[in-house]
C-alpha cells in the first residue's frame, strides 16, 4: 500500500515537472519568435496561458497581446468569455493598473468630506481641465463620501500656476470648488511650499496616469475620464 502511494506521488510530481517543462519551452519559443519578428514591440515582460486553448497572453508593460504557440500571429484587442459574459482583457488590465489606495500620499492632497464621509475616493485632476470641471459639477450629486484631490498639473504652465494658487489657499477645498464648480475667479497668488505638486506629477507618471480626471477607488481600481455620478456610485458600491 505504501509502495503504491509513493509510486502515485512520484507519478504526479513527474507529470507536473513535464507540464512545467513544456510550458517553459512554449514561453521561450513565443518570446524568441516575437522578439525576432516584431522587435518594435519592445521587451516582453510576461507570457501566460489564457483560458482559450492554444492562445497565450503576451504582456509588454501594461499592453496586452494574444498569440499562438509559435508566435506566428499576434492579436491586439479584447478577449471575451462569452459563456461567462466576462471581459477577460479588462479584468486583467484592472489588476495590472491597480493602485494601492492606502499607500497614496494623502498629505499631498486636500480633502473634501460630504455627509458621513464613509466612502472614499481619490482624484487626479488639473484645474485647467474642462472635463474635470464637468466631472466636478456632476460629482456634487454624490453624498456620504470623502474625496482626496491630488492636483495634477499636466496641461501646461497655466495648470501649474493655477494649482499653486489653489494649493496655497487658506481653504484649498473651498477655493477648488469655487473655481471648478462655480467658475469664481481664483484668489491672488500667495507663496507657500508647492513641492507637493511636483511629487503628484511624479506619482501620476509612476502609475501611468495619462489624463484627467482619473479616479482611484479603495479596491485599487483606476477609472479614467469624466464619468457620470451614477457610475461613480456604482464603482463606490463595488469597492466595498
Amino acid at each position: 500500500m505504501m509502495t503504491s502511494l509513493k509510486t502515485l506521488v512520484r507519478g504526479l510530481l513527474l507529470a507536473c515537472l513535464c507540464a512545467a517543462t513544456v510550458a517553459g519551452a512554449q514561453e521561450a519559443t513565443i518570446r524568441k519568435n516575437l522578439t525576432e519578428r516584431l522587435p518594435e514591440m519592445g521587451k516582453i515582460d510576461e507570457v501566460t496561458k489564457t483560458p482559450m486553448p492554444g492562445v497565450f497572453e503576451v504582456r509588454v508593460g501594461t499592453d496586452l497581446y494574444y498569440t499562438d504557440v509559435d508566435g506566428s500571429y499576434l492579436i491586439h484587442g479584447q478577449m471575451i468569455d462569452a459563456k461567462g459574459k466576462r471581459n477577460l482583457t479588462e479584468e486583467r488590465m484592472n489588476k495590472l493598473t491597480a493602485i494601492d489606495f492606502e499607500k497614496l500620499p494623502f498629505a499631498d492632497a486636500f480633502t473634501i468630506v460630504r455627509g458621513n464621509g464613509k466612502r472614499r475616493i481619490a482624484l487626479f485632476e488639473d484645474p485647467n481641465c474642462g472635463y474635470c470641471k464637468r466631472f466636478e459639477r456632476d460629482l456634487q450629486k454624490v453624498d456620504n463620501v470623502t474625496i482626496h484631490v491630488f492636483l495634477y498639473p499636466i496641461l501646461g504652465p497655466q495648470s501649474t500656476e493655477r494649482s499653486k494658487v489653489i494649493w496655497c489657499a487658506r481653504d484649498k477645498a473651498r477655493t477648488w470648488q469655487d473655481w471648478m464648480v462655480q467658475d469664481k475667479p481664483l484668489p491672488t497668488a500667495t507663496g507657500c511650499d508647492t513641492a507637493a505638486l511636483a511629487r503628484n506629477v511624479e506619482l501620476g507618471r509612476r502609475h501611468q496616469v495619462t489624463g484627467t480626471p482619473t479616479l482611484v477607488f479603495t479596491d485599487g481600481r483606476r477609472v479614467p475620464g469624466a464619468i457620470a455620478s451614477a457610475d461613480v456610485e456604482k464603482y463606490l458600491a463595488e469597492a466595498k
